[in-house]
């Protein structure tokens, strides 16, 4: 499957397999700085550029780069925190082979290559580094790094407060968690993949951590409709209407009906039933309540998905639990958002036993750590976890969202724009999923 994301450990596993199968070092460092200059070269005219070059493959890689852009046209120096002479294997001899300026500080270059640290960095920037990143953030001048940024922990994303923000990111097989789990997401810039040579089946073999969403990994899932298609082929979706905060309401199910919904009902609360009426689009019907609560609008089979939560309140937690309890015992597909995940705080384990594999939760960082208070870590871990321990699909929402099934498939979601951050972007995408 493509759009692997590795942990560092991972990638370290790839490319010791790799040379185990033929392929030395040194050509993979080759393929891979040339690649990186390249990517440069693509990015920028000609210009004073800096490389820093860090003690391991990684500061090969650099002087890799160094030794192509010079080539290329570029005014190049190298600065490295260890002295060529301290430097092993591949990326001595990539260093002998550069033998060009090497210089003892910064040199006011207008460009930066970060090539220190790579993804398997989990300690702290130090001095003299600590130096010279503080006047490169001060001249203002643009930063590549290579691999990723120095001072991100490519498997956690943890970022030391000194880390360089990149403009562009090259790094190489595949992305890392580093580069896709905030922080470490905001300070790569724009991340460029590079095939190294590094086969697909090595690449499984290493392990793969998630899966990174692109619509190869579900486009041809997608339900597109059909010339032959009536609305009951694309499912009629129930969603429980607020009482008080309708517009969480509304904009869920218009974000249902317009997804492909065949059919989109608001069942609403008798003191609300009117706002809904003079406010909703056409083509969503609204229901008045019944007496006996939301289970009684669910009897017809065709009704298969529904949605509580948006704008629902706590004020009855018990009529919310119930409610929520009768659409699953009936055998929808049930997606709970917002209060209706906050409804079973006290409750966990009376949730977590009704949950199924067509239940989806779509909780903020707050309500998941409500529903699940004992989970702890990183954020792929955690909703891996919450998700095997309910048996339901997670959407752990955040810019950096992660999406987690029970049988342990794992997404990340990298291309969330922050304008999201705004009230009513939850009930959309909660609607969104409904309709699906």
């Amino acid at each position: 499957m493509p759009h692997e994301i590795l942990t560092s450990e991972q990638m370290a596993d790839a490319d010791r397999l790799t040379i185990a199968g033929g392929t030395a070092g040194y050509e993979l460092m080759q393929r891979a700085g040339q690649g990186a200059a390249r990517v440069v070269q693509d990015l920028y005219r000609p210009q004073k550029t800096l490389v820093l070059c860090g003690p391991g493959n990684n500061g090969g890689d650099g002087y890799i780069i160094a030794r192509t852009l010079k080539d290329a046209g570029f005014d190049v120096s190298v600065w490295s925190p260890v002295p060529a002479g301290n430097l092993k294997g591949d990326a001595r001899r990539a260093c002998e082979e550069w033998g060009g300026n090497s210089v003892a500080d910064f040199v006011g270059a207008s460009l930066i290559i970060d090539a220190l640290f790579g993804t398997g960095f989990n300690k702290k920037l130090e001095e003299p580094i600590l130096s010279i990143f503080d006047k490169i953030k001060n001249s203002g001048c643009e930063v590549v790094a290579v691999d990723i940024p120095s001072g991100i922990n490519g498997s956690t994303g943890e970022t030391d407060p000194a880390t360089l923000k990149a403009a562009h990111t090259v790094t190489f097989a595949s992305k890392k968690l580093g580069h896709c789990l905030l922080p470490g997401k905001d300070f790569c810039g724009r991340v460029h993949v590079l095939d190294i040579g590094i086969p697909q089946n090595i690449i499984e073999a290493a392990g793969v951590a998630a899966h990174e969403n692109h619509p190869d990994l579900w486009k041809a899932h997608f339900p597109h409709k059909r010339a032959a298609d009536h609305k009951y082929r694309h499912g009629h979706a129930v969603i429980a209407g607020a009482a008080k905060m309708t517009g969480a309401t509304r904009l869920s199910a218009e974000a249902c009906a317009r997804i492909g919904a065949g059919l989109t009902t608001v069942i609403a609360p008798p003191e609300a039933g009117e706002v809904y009426r003079r406010t909703l689009a056409p083509h969503v019907i609204v229901e008045d309540r019944k007496d006996g609560g939301l289970a009684g609008h669910l009897a017809d089979e065709r009704r298969n998905a529904v949605l509580i939560g948006p704008g629902a309140g706590l004020e009855d937690m018990a009529a919310l639990q119930t409610d929520v309890l009768g659409a699953i015992q009936a055998g929808k597909s049930v997606v709970l958002d917002a209060d209706a995940i906050t409804a079973f705080s006290n409750d966990r384990e009376k949730l977590y036993n009704a949950l199924n594999k067509n239940c989806i939760l779509t909780p903020h960082e707050g309500e998941f750590s409500r529903l699940f208070p004992d989970l702890k870590g990183l954020k792929t871990e955690r909703a891996r976890r919450a998700a095997e321990l309910s048996g339901a699909v997670i959407i752990l929402k955040g810019s950096d969202t992660v999406i987690a099934a029970p049988d342990g498939r794992l997404v990340v979601n990298t291309n969330a724009p922050p304008w999201l951050a705004t009230a009513g972007s939850g009930d959309v995408l909660a609607g969104l999923v409904t309709g699906l």
